[in-house]
């Protein structure tokens, strides 16, 4: 079975446009989107994939410099979350936005490489690498690349330090749930942990510290993700079907 999801993923990324009917061509037209520090100038960017320390453990192709775009349409609503997060004391650190789909093609090739684990005790200790597939953690396509997704955290201007969210951006497990040891629509901490294979758990000062970037995002017109707490994408997005493939660079 396992070896059968590997096998399709990988069909996908092969197949001609013409029989692969459920793949949207990537296109090379970057003009509706904006360099996110253009729009919101307060944003702290972190660029994983432009460095090392990511899942894959080296530079991802299509990050030629470590900055961070959107379409104007999710940027500006970006700028309104930080506005209101700059109110409460903490500033936007960004990971990633848009993603190239040579990055995701990047992702697929190495998930398919079952020998590299590299980075396998930093971002998915509890699981083996053959299950990245089947459990959706990787994927062929991603929200990333319509430009409409962010992935980023908080930082605490009074500590100067990032906001403690009980855990790694794209650590793979239950424990990047927004309901891990508690609930998300309610922002009640719960203690609730039986969902982590190694008894891992957060504590209620972080479960709240990620409802507060939730809560915010929220607010200002994005949608979250039921298995990162990190992941928005705008309600509104202007690009549903269109995948993009242009590299990630100043523009």
């Amino acid at each position: 079975m396992k070896k059968t999801i590997l096998l399709e993923a990988l069909l996908v990324l092969m197949l001609p446009l013409s029989c692969a009917k459920r793949i949207t061509p990537a296109t090379q037209d970057s003009g509706d989107f904006v360099n996110i520090t253009d729009i919101v100038p307060d944003a702290i960017l972190e660029i994983r994939y432009f460095g090392t320390y990511n899942f894959v453990g080296e530079r991802i192709d299509g990050y030629l410099q470590p900055t961070a775009l959107l379409t104007r349409q999710a940027a500006e609503c970006l700028k309104a979350v930080s506005d209101d997060v700059m109110a409460q004391g903490y500033r936007l650190k960004i990971y990633d936005a848009y993603r190239p789909q040579r990055a995701v093609d990047h992702f697929v090739r190495w998930a398919a490489d079952l020998k590299d684990t590299r980075m396998k005790a930093y971002f998915y200790p509890d699981l083996d690498k053959s299950v990245l597939f089947e459990q959706e953690y990787i994927m062929a396509k991603s929200g990333h690349t319509r430009g409409s997704t962010v992935d980023l955290t908080l930082f605490d201007m009074a500590s100067e330090k990032e906001l403690d969210m009980g855990g790694t951006f794209d650590w793979f497990g239950p424990e990047s749930h927004p309901d891990f040891c508690g609930n998300p629509d309610t922002g009640e901490y719960t203690g609730d942990n039986h969902k982590s294979p190694r008894g891992r758990s957060i504590t209620a000062e972080q479960f709240r510290n990620r409802m507060i970037l939730r809560q915010a995002m929220l607010r200002h017109g994005f949608k979250a993700l039921d298995s990162e707490w990190w992941h928005f994408t705008l309600k509104d997005e202007p690009f549903k079907d269109t995948y993009f493939d242009f590299p990630v660079k100043e523009l």
